[in-house]
């Protein structure tokens, strides 16, 4: 036996530390994904609850932007600058109408740059001479100057319109609701309706009026040819001015006293497009909705992620023990099952992302709108399934981290 004699001041050398144990980036993401690759099925079906979430998110975010972008186009193209003068506005008017000046005086403001009119005419319309009386299929007849259809921005689908020549003889157009239930679907051969007993020729088929549905079931005749066959009245039902772009709110004001000095209250000034603006902020709303439904969903897939993997914790304290034993920190442990949470959301949100995507692309361009994916809807709910993983897989990583080496290999 020997022993080392040291002097006085010496330090005596001990036993070298061990070195601590680290593990890498890289070693987590492959620890992390042992355990889902391990359970496909498992892995597969906790995902889905994630990508349903997300799917949602970005297909109604997706097809409500394609939709408000087709709206806000059609307003664009049609115009916000029209205004629709009625009679019938004021307390006790009963059966009020407008002046028959109406169409003039409006004319003659100086921010009103088209204006047109129609009148009512107090006869029945029917396909032909074999119809029972009254069976009309609540189609109208109104007379209209040959503006009105450029007035409202509206096109012909088939056929032509009236004109200053064709208005003074018994042509007519037809919307393209009346179209439909009068039975016309082309005018390749003459095509003629019978209005009280006369025989009128159908000249034109209109496309959709956008502001002015109720032209769409109406069988529109000249002015002329209304006054001359049918005994039509001079006061017009509605007047329709266009006015200059930033001025409709200053004319809208000055038109009741323009149209009638005698008694404006009667008269009631309207512009169309703000149904198609109401109609935006309805879509709105119901976006909001949707968008709810699909949180609700999302935070479902979130309580999946987190009970599966409670239930990975608890199945897997053998090894969660012998790992604990050979060096792994709780801070490797908790980090392990954390990343297992955060690549079953990730998955889940990959998945959801192409589904909403994908559903918006279908739907958007079976309606013909343009496809819009907003940034933040793809980014967001990426970002959003990531957060719920991790908020999901935080208890349970925890819960792995304190169990005791020993404890966990007993059990």
């Amino acid at each position: 036996m020997t022993s080392t004699l040291t002097a006085p001041g010496d330090t005596v050398a001990g036993p070298e530390p061990a070195p601590r144990s680290t593990l890498r980036t890289l070693d987590v993401l492959r620890v992390g994904a042992s355990g889902p690759l391990a359970r496909r099925m498992r892995t597969a079906l906790s995902a889905l609850g994630v990508s349903i979430g997300i799917a949602a998110l970005v297909g109604v975010l997706g097809l409500s932007e394609s939709s408000k972008s087709a709206l806000l186009d059609e307003i664009a193209s049609l115009g916000t600058n029209l205004l629709t003068v009625e009679a019938g506005g004021g307390f006790g008017a009963g059966d009020s109408e407008l002046p028959d000046t109406a169409l003039a005086t409006i004319g003659r403001v100086e921010t009103v740059t088209d204006v047109s009119a129609a009148w009512d005419v107090d006869v029945d319309v029917y396909r032909n001479g074999f119809i029972p009386e009254g069976e009309t299929g609540s189609v109208r007849v109104v007379a209209a100057d040959g503006d009105l259809v450029s007035t409202l921005n509206g096109t012909v689908a088939d056929g032509r319109e009236l004109d200053e020549a064709t208005s003074a003889y018994p042509n007519a157009v037809v919307g393209s609701v009346a179209a439909e239930r009068l039975g016309i679907r082309d005018l390749d051969e003459p095509t003629y309706v019978l209005i009280d007993e006369q025989t009128v020729e159908v000249i034109g088929i209109l496309d959709e009026f956008p502001l002015a549905a109720d032209l769409d079931r109406a069988v529109i005749i000249g002015r002329e040819a209304a006054q001359t066959y049918f005994d039509a009245g001079d006061a017009p039902a509605v007047v329709y001015a266009r006015v200059t772009d930033g001025s409709v709110d200053e004319t809208r004001d000055i038109l009741p006293a323009t149209t009638d000095p005698a008694n404006p209250e009667e008269v009631t000034v309207s512009r169309p497009s703000d149904a198609l603006e109401a109609q935006a902020a309805a879509d709105d709303a119901l976006t909001t909705l949707f968008l709810g439904l699909g949180a609700v969903a999302l935070l479902v897939g979130g309580i999946g992620i987190a009970n599966v993997m409670v239930i990975a914790v608890i199945e897997r304290r053998g090894e969660i023990g012998l790992r604990r034993s050979l060096g792994a920190t709780r801070a490797h442990i908790r980090r392990q099952f954390l990343t297992e949470a955060v690549l079953l959301s990730v998955l889940g949100g990959l998945a959801g992302v192409a589904l909403g995507s994908l559903a918006t692309v279908v739907y958007a361009t079976s309606q013909g709108w343009r496809v819009i994916l907003p940034t933040e809807a793809v980014l967001g709910g990426f970002a959003a399934a990531v957060a719920i993983g991790a908020v999901a897989g935080l208890y349970p990583a925890m819960r792995a981290a304190r169990l005791a080496p020993t404890q966990a290999l007993r059990s």
